[in-house]
């Protein structure tokens, strides 16, 4: 007898509460193994696949690709066990948003609640998953080769589309309709809601409708988007036919809303807002900059390369940034505002801003302190590479305690960085490029970049920051100043 287990969006970590459907790995009927991943998914931190702790065959999925699902959502349904006539249909899967699932007639005595993931106390449930709902968390299970099955008391696709739609019942007429109607209607207000997107819940809230009274007309009543604005749309015909001839007040909002193209905040660009917002509510930032001389570090980065592997300014930066942290810890500190303590950390975790399709992404480098000049260019590199290619990992983007920007790539002198928080610094590197420059009491054309420092004034006054900056740009000047730390 099978059982049909629901699967929801687990917990990516680092405090992710949705992510967006980019592609699904699996179709209705295909046999999935145990952590074989069935979706792939962006978030606001990185692109990551996300594997099912079940195998078995998938009878249901929940999510359009581009859609966005909030965690604890199901993304899909699996009829784990002997899969025989009395096996669950995709017909029969219940799709709401509650969590669960009903295999058969849902009366029988091989009828499974199907809790969701985390739900599966029975000896069949736990013989036919692993557990692990977290990415990158499996048993190590090869993938299987993905096949489409039929068994029987599985419906097939086109079987279920030649079904006629469900009736949509809008809110506004729902108490008009005949005692039988009203009391299915009174069970649905008192079940679960059978609507997975977040889009639609959202619409429904503004047009303060109640999502119990509708039957969809998706896939296993599920509601969808279409039966919303047809509710929407008989309630306001009603409302307006029994009402004076006067313009509702909802039809004028749109008109009120500024024209011109719009852009969702959300996944990277959502993440960036959010964040960049709390550093400046929270954090009251401060900016110094000076001057260097660059000539003598882009000859020694030059005689560097030549007699080994190759090293970039930004890595020979980095190092520089992990020496001046040494003799300046506040710098490599956070706040604790519920306590108003700073917390001083015992590692220098570099992060680095890096441009991507997706948006600017700071992967982090981590214990840079203990790196030298070779390793931290090979480690950006790597991390670079990922980022690009939208591979980086949740851990691999954060838990950074202070950040270097290089902005100068984008053929700009000077900028004032806002703090990555809950970082307490963040250094801006401009542009290197020939200027006139007093060099040794006469002028000449050196090497000259800007450095600017944006710093939390709360962790140190100007003097603290004015001697890490100085002192970073004293290294650029004479890299032979960082023997002394080698």
């Amino acid at each position: 007898m099978a059982q049909v287990i629901e699967f929801k969006l687990p917990d990516l970590g680092e405090g992710l509460t949705e992510a967006e459907i980019v592609r699904w790995l699996v179709e209705v009927g295909d046999v999935v193994a145990i952590d074989q991943p069935v979706v792939e998914v962006e978030t606001a931190k990185a692109m990551v696949e996300v594997p099912c702790p079940y195998g078995g065959v998938v009878t249901a999925r929940f999510g359009d690709e581009g859609s966005e699902l909030p965690v604890g959502a199901p993304l899909l349904t699996v009829a784990v066990g002997s899969v025989d006539s009395s096996a669950a249909t995709s017909g029969d899967s219940s799709g709401d948003s509650s969590g669960t699932a009903v295999a058969g007639s849902g009366t029988g005595p091989g009828a499974a609640s199907g809790t969701g993931a985390g739900s599966g106390a029975d000896a069949g449930a736990e013989s036919s998953g692993s557990g692990n709902v977290l990415v990158g968390y499996g048993t190590g299970a090869p993938p299987v080769r993905r096949r489409r099955v039929r068994p029987q008391g599985l419906a097939a696709p086109a079987a279920r589309a030649e079904e006629p739609a469900a009736p949509v019942v809008p809110a506004a007429t729902a108490a008009d309709a005949a005692p039988s109607a009203s009391a299915a209607a009174s069970d649905r207000a008192s079940g679960p809601v059978a609507v997975v997107s977040p889009l639609v819940r959202k619409l429904a809230r503004q047009h303060d409708l109640d999502l119990r009274l509708l039957v969809g007309s998706g896939p296993d009543g599920l509601i969808l988007r279409a039966d919303v604005e047809s509710a929407i749309r008989s309630t306001t015909e009603a409302g307006a036919s029994a009402a004076a001839p006067v313009a509702p007040v909802a039809s004028a909002e749109p008109s009120a809303r500024p024209a011109g193209e719009r852009v969702p905040l959300r996944g990277v660009r959502g993440a960036v807002a959010d964040k960049l917002s709390r550093s400046r509510r929270e954090i009251p930032d401060a900016t110094c900059w000076v001057d260097a001389d660059a000539t003598e570090l882009m000859a020694a980065r030059a005689a560097m390369n030549s007699a080994g592997p190759k090293v970039s300014v930004l890595a020979l930066l980095a190092r520089i940034c992990t020496a001046a942290l040494a003799r300046y810890p506040e710098l490599n500190s956070t706040v604790d505002q519920e306590a108003r303590e700073i917390v001083r950390l015992p590692g220098v975790h570099l992060g680095f801003a890096a441009q991507t399709d997706r948006g600017l992404v700071v992967p982090v480098v981590r214990d840079a302190h203990t790196r030298n000049a070779e390793s931290i260019g090979e480690e950006i590199g790597r991390l670079t590479e990922a980022a690009r290619a939208g591979t980086l990992k949740p851990a691999e983007l954060t838990g950074g305690t202070f950040t270097l920007n290089n902005y100068g790539v984008f053929g700009v002198d000077g900028s004032t960085p806002i703090i990555n928080h809950p970082e307490a610094a963040m250094l801006g590197v401009g542009r290197i490029v020939p200027k006139p420059w007093v060099h040794e009491g006469e002028l000449a054309v050196r090497r000259v970049v800007q450095l600017s420092l944006t710093f939390d004034h709360r962790v140190c006054d100007g003097g603290t920051a004015g001697g890490f900056l100085r002192y970073v740009a004293d290294c650029v000047e004479q890299p032979a100043v960082l023997l002394r730390t080698l």
